[in-house]
């Protein structure tokens, strides 16, 4: 972490004020790393009748299979409750389900206890989501151009509204960063900034130093291009890049790491190199590596909607492993950097209100106002906000 020697940083609630807790599913089945399987899942609820779909739909307090809720914005899941519902299932979308694990999901309302649709209106190729974690050794902070259902922190928005027009922060601060810095200070940079000198307080110390901030904005910018994964696909260097070097079994139920030969064995099968950095990596003290192979091979419940998976290890998940190793690899590279940085020339939070920056407006801390089509409500009557 970057060392700080005061008590005056802002915090990243006044900062970033419009934050949203993240969505509550309240099932598992509907997500999951396979997107066929979700659309045989929901085959198989349709097909069950009575009892049997209302046993398969797994109710909850908020959400039964007579339900009656909205289309989810810029979806096209039904609205007629789910004890007649027919038809295909809806195009299942990319999530991050956990800390660097992509999922898909079903995006339907009536499947979802909580779906903070909020969130769902500014979903776009422009917004980058910012997901607090749990705490403990690890990244502080996640950034994804996914929609997080990571639990229990809170969900920044990088912009308020879609196409990435008006950024999430507060009214000023950019102007103020961009005076006091000599340069014009973008959303982007800013997040960057975020992600290198954050602390586990969730304060965010600031700089008035140029060199400085362009030091910590390049290791940001790297980070963001690692948890985001939205360009060109991350490379370690020749010689160190991971590869399959027995082929993996057919239904892999082991894990084990040996430091001494870099090797990851998924029982007969093995990959090398995998670089420690990348096996001893946590966030909230779990290690991703093994949490991300334990979802993809813990035996659920028999008889249960997310018991239908795929019976062999898809082809794809062992392109979705090396590449995560990549990014933890690289990640670490870039975390270690910045645990060498220290924050000079200091931007206060006192500084920030003699500028008029904070207190922040209470608007800032409430949703825009977003709404520029018509979304369809329960039972298919045009929603209104």
């Amino acid at each position: 972490m970057p060392s700080v020697t005061h008590d005056d940083a802002p915090l990243l609630a006044d900062l970033m004020p419009w934050s949203v807790a993240p969505p509550r599913l309240g099932r598992g089945w509907p997500t999951g790393p396979d997107p066929a399987s979700l659309k045989a899942r929901w085959d198989a609820l349709l097909k069950a009748e009575g009892p049997d779909r209302e046993a398969l739909f797994e109710p909850t307090r908020s959400r039964t299979l007579r339900s009656a809720v909205g289309q989810l914005p810029g979806q096209s899941g039904g609205t007629e409750k789910l004890a007649r519902a027919t038809g295909p299932c809806p195009e299942p979308v990319r999530v991050l389900h956990a800390p660097f694990d992509e999922h898909w999901l079903i995006p339907d309302h009536r499947l979802i206890d909580t779906a903070r649709p909020e969130l769902w209106r500014v979903a776009d190729d422009h917004q980058v989501f910012v997901a607090e974690t749990s705490g403990g050794p690890g990244p502080i902070l996640i950034a994804t151009s996914l929609l997080p259902l990571l639990r229990p922190g809170r969900i920044r928005p990088l912009f308020r509204r879609p196409d990435g027009a008006e950024p999430n922060l507060a009214p000023g601060l950019l102007a103020h960063l961009s005076e006091r810095l000599g340069r014009p200070v973008e959303p982007a940079d800013f997040l960057a900034w975020t992600l290198t000198a954050v602390r586990p307080d969730l304060t965010v110390p600031l700089t008035d130093d140029p060199e400085l901030w362009s030091q910590g904005t390049e290791s940001g910018h790297r980070l963001l291009w690692l948890m985001r994964r939205d360009g060109d696909r991350p490379k370690l260097p020749g010689g160190r890049r991971p590869y399959v070097r027995a082929p993996l079994p057919t239904r892999p139920l082991g894990l084990h790491y040996d430091r001494d030969e870099e090797t990851l064995h998924l029982d007969e099968g093995r990959i090398s190199p995998v670089p420690p950095e990348a096996w001893d990596f946590e966030v909230g003290g779990v290690r991703v590596l093994e949490e991300w192979f334990t979802t993809r091979t813990t035996d659920p419940e028999p008889g249960t909607l997310a018991a239908i998976r795929p019976t062999t290890w898809p082809q794809t998940w062992t392109s979705e492993l090396l590449e995560l190793i990549t990014i933890l690899a690289l990640i670490a590279e870039v975390t270690q950097q910045q645990d060498e940085l220290t924050v000079t020339g200091r931007i206060t939070a006192t500084e920030l209100r003699k500028a008029g920056v904070f207190p922040v407006p209470e608007q800032a801390r409430k949703p825009a106002s977003v709404l520029d089509h018509h979304e369809e409500g329960p039972e298919g009557q045009l929603g209104l906000i």
